[in-house]
């Protein structure tokens, strides 16, 4: 997809749409063109200036998420002096996001468009890079699958934001609860 240029206010007003729209296809998936630009306060001919349509919309949002998402992971670095530290590290940066990770693993034109999975895969490198360091010093089981355990990471990390937005997770308590449940599961 080609993504045309636009000048940095429209591109920021365009950032807060695709934000707002991802927010209310987490609560409604079928979400009508007309539901999502009312949930970003706007018309729905403002929403058709900047998306045509709902899958380029989708498209739009895939992009979205990686770029928010990675954004958030650059900030924190992985060595091997600092991979044990960078999961909860990363964890507590990501508790926030865990609906653009959400959309980014369960939308159907998300996952089906070959430049969004490729920008993913990119994204997921330095997340694979510490589970294999992890599974090599015995903090994490070797006979699992790092792919697995990184959706199950973003399972988690959407579950956790998810019940912090309902009130049922104290925010500054989430990180902890989530990094005890993915080290030590319900033994």
């Amino acid at each position: 997809m080609q993504r045309k240029e636009l000048s940095s206010i429209k591109q920021m007003r365009l950032n807060t749409i695709l934000d707002e729209a991802t927010k209310c296809l987490i609560e409604n998936p079928s979400a009508s063109m007309h539901e999502i630009a009312e949930s970003a306060g706007i018309g729905i001919a403002t929403l058709h200036r900047y998306v045509e349509s709902r899958e380029l919309l989708m498209i739009h949002l895939g992009f979205r998420a990686i770029e928010v998402v990675a954004e958030t992971m650059q900030d924190i670095k992985l060595d091997e002096q600092n991979y044990e530290s960078y999961i909860p590290e990363l964890i507590g940066a990501l508790i926030p996001l865990g609906d653009k990770i959400y959309f980014l693993k369960h939308d159907a034109n998300v996952n089906s468009n070959k430049e969004i999975e490729e920008e993913d895969q990119i994204l997921r490198e330095p997340l694979l890079n510490a589970i294999g360091l992890l599974q090599q010093t015995g903090h994490l089981r070797e006979d699992v699958d790092k792919g697995w355990i990184v959706n199950v990471l973003y399972s988690l990390l959407f579950l956790t934001w998810q019940q912090v937005v309902e009130g049922n997770i104290a925010k500054n308590s989430a990180a902890d609860l989530l990094l005890n449940t993915f080290y030590h599961g319900f033994k």
